[in-house]
């Protein structure tokens, strides 16, 4: 079996030689670009498994190499790499396809461990039944147990448990939810979102203070991330 391929598009060269290194030494097929002319170039060429991002790019920002990825119906994992601090691009990324972000400085075992994670998920077979904690939810019988005893969600907080177990570990905007969950043509605001959060929160935390399934990203949304087993 051939090993997963990573495009890592980096323009400090420190940093994009000790990515390279280090994800090479970890057993992955490495491919890396300096600028964003050469990485957009990769990016619609070179069938990686996976795209680590810089934001700030010569000649071509990470912005347009996100967007005309998923253009193109691309639909690797990419996350995005920011300075520490700058919400508005870290949202902007994800409303273009990213699907998480790192900030710099970063740890490189954090990197890597949500590398990981998103090659396994997308190896892994797409499922009717996501199991978190002592929950089973059951996306073919519209059904969430709690050690075997139902527990009752309302349509919109069932939608919108399954839209984030589907999508677990990413980095989701309140407009992601909002179009996925509520939909294009209704009229809603963010603050829908944050009460419908609040509400599933209240059904599914295992006691108050003792787990938090659902993360709160500041200033940028939410991201379902339960706790390996």
């Amino acid at each position: 079996m051939s090993a997963e391929r990573i495009l890592i598009i980096e323009d400090e060269p420190a940093i994009l030689r000790g990515l390279v290194d280090t994800f090479r030494l970890k057993g992955y097929d490495v491919v890396s670009a300096a600028d964003g002319h050469a990485g957009l170039d990769l990016a619609l060429s070179c069938k990686s498994d996976l795209i680590i991002l810089d934001i700030m790019l010569p000649a071509v920002n990470g912005y347009e190499i996100c967007r005309a990825t998923r253009e193109r119906g691309l639909d690797m994992p990419i996350l995005m790499l920011t300075a520490k601090g700058q919400e508005e691009d870290i949202v902007r990324g994800l409303n273009l396809g990213a699907d998480d972000y790192v900030t710099k400085p970063f740890r490189v075992a954090e990197l890597v461990a949500r590398v990981r994670a998103f090659l396994r998920k997308r190896t892994a077979p797409r499922a009717d039944v996501y199991r978190f904690g002592p929950y089973e939810l059951n996306l073919a019988t519209h059904r969430l147990c709690r050690d075997g005893r139902l527990v009752e969600l309302t349509a919109k907080e069932f939608k919108l448990l399954s839209y984030m177990a589907r999508r677990r570990g990413c980095a989701l905007t309140r407009d992601d939810i909002l179009n996925a969950v509520w939909g294009h043509s209704v009229f809603v605001t963010p603050r829908s979102v944050d009460r419908c959060v609040t509400t599933l929160r209240a059904k599914i935390d295992l006691s108050a203070g003792a787990q938090t399934f659902i993360q709160t990203i500041r200033d940028v949304g939410y991201r379902f991330d339960p706790p390996s087993a």
